[in-house]
């Protein structure tokens, strides 16, 4: 299956997307931050990244989703800077940007990056916390597919995604993974400062669905196509994980591909809110589980601890 961007860099409508993109740019719109900052002139928002993308790593990842690890690896590109910058999270160096953690890339270098990913025989490439850098990305892809990029593109996001950027992409990305973290509007402004965040994700999960459909398998069970979404348990957020489950069930598709993740544990600033200062309990994963199925979810991620030692250390 060939990928959409490959046939809208053929017409044209590629650098259309482009151009638009870098419009948004100007007064910084690209998230529902809608901070105003003029990146094109390196000024700085709250996701803390100007004019060039700022990358902290790449390198074939076999930690991801099975579908999207395959036998070789998903082409990780992890960039710095987060529109949503969440007190816990698990990169915290990375999305608040320390010091050292991070370097630019002008879109050649992306572009390489992308290019040196399928040259390791990566699955695909898969960028991480993409939101605020979508027309960075979109600018190298030109480059890159002149130099053979033939991959299906992962946008690895946390859910707060504005329509208007997300529309830029439709055609481009082949597989949307983003992670649903919270129903109620206090719990989001409290850990990362979106209040809006329920909402915002909730429209962007409905409009990624309508351009991707359910995920797509081929014969080596790797994803080709589709959404896939992540839900990270929380201590005590039980009932928040109930009503994104139903949302799930009811509005997207009880054939949506999930990944329930139970490995939340109290990164970055954590410890200051007593709440979430612990790890998660074991049934409460399986709880969670028994819910999905119970709304009909029956495409659940399942991790194969086995195969993935197999990968990182054959020969």
């Amino acid at each position: 299956m060939e990928s959409g961007y490959l046939k809208l860099y053929r017409n044209g409508e590629l650098g259309e997307r482009i151009g638009k993109s870098h419009g948004l740019l100007e007064q910084c719109r690209l998230c529902p931050r809608n901070c105003g900052v003029n990146r094109l002139e390196d000024e700085r928002g709250f996701c803390g990244v100007g004019a060039l993308a700022e990358v902290a790593s790449y390198s074939p990842h076999f930690g991801e989703e099975s579908v999207l690890v395959g036998t070789d690896g998903s082409g990780t590109i992890f960039f710095c800077g987060c529109n949503l910058r969440c007190v816990f999270c698990q990169n915290y160096d990375i999305s608040h940007q320390h010091p050292g953690s991070c370097y630019e890339m002008d879109d050649g270098q992306l572009a390489g990056v992308m290019i040196e990913l399928q040259r390791q025989g990566c699955h695909n490439i898969n960028f991480v916390t993409p939101s605020h850098l979508v027309p960075q990305i979109l600018a190298a892809l030109p480059i890159a597919i002149e130099h053979g990029l033939n991959l299906p593109l992962v946008y690895n996001s946390g859910g707060y995604d504005s329509p208007e950027t997300l529309h830029l992409l439709e055609g481009i990305v082949d597989i949307y993974m983003p992670d649903f973290k919270f129903w109620q509007p206090e719990t989001s402004k409290r850990y990362m400062k979106a209040k809006d965040y329920p909402e915002v994700a909730r429209s962007a999960l409905i409009e990624m669905q309508r351009q991707v459909g359910d995920l797509q398998i081929d014969s080596r069970r790797v994803a080709t196509r589709g959404l896939l979404v992540r839900h990270l348990l929380m201590p005590g957020g039980e009932a928040e994980t109930e009503e994104i489950l139903r949302f799930l069930a009811e509005q997207i598709s009880q054939d949506c591909y999930l990944n329930i993740m139970d490995q939340y544990r109290p990164c970055g600033r954590a410890a200051e809110f007593a709440e979430i200062a612990s790890g998660i309990d074991p049934e409460q994963y399986r709880h969670a589980v028994d819910m999905a199925q119970s709304f009909g979810l029956h495409r659940l991620d399942t991790r194969d601890l086995g195969g993935l030692l197999k990968m990182l250390f054959r020969e």
